[in-house]
């Protein structure tokens, strides 16, 4: 799976239960990178698409086991460290900010290869950064 992940300038993903921030070109773009893939997601997150933008978004709680190999998994609320087997493939989206947060992307990203990053300008955000990662071999 590829895991998809917000995070902010202290790797902090969601604060109170809540997610720190939304972007919607960072639905554009997870939707462009998707293609026609399979999105996966839980219902908090699924939230984000009910406009339509994601005919492909698929909203199931235990979608980190059900996601299978090249599906997309869009990750605000948990910590991915039991599905890294799994996971072929982190890319981060960073806010360029800091926010209250009590729920943090801890990954020691040592035994991953950044292998991709760009800037672009968000909806509600100056720069969001994208990084992508794969597993060193």
């Amino acid at each position: 799976m590829i895991a998809v992940i917000c995070i902010d300038d202290k790797n902090g993903m969601m604060f109170n239960h809540r997610r720190q921030s939304q972007d919607r070109k960072v639905r554009e773009r997870i939707m462009e990178l998707a293609g026609s893939g399979n999105v996966w997601m839980n219902a908090y997150s699924y939230k984000q698409f009910t406009d339509d933008s994601l005919k492909n978004a698929i909203a199931d709680e235990a979608f980190l086991e059900k996601a299978g190999e090249n599906d997309y998994c869009f990750i605000e609320d948990r910590d991915i460290s039991p599905y890294l087997n799994r996971i072929e493939k982190i890319i981060l989206f960073k806010w360029n900010r800091i926010y209250p947060a009590d729920l943090y992307f801890t990954l020691d990203m040592k035994a991953w290869k950044q292998t991709g990053q760009k800037d672009f300008q968000g909806y509600s955000h100056e720069k969001i950064t994208e990084e992508i990662y794969t597993r060193l071999s």
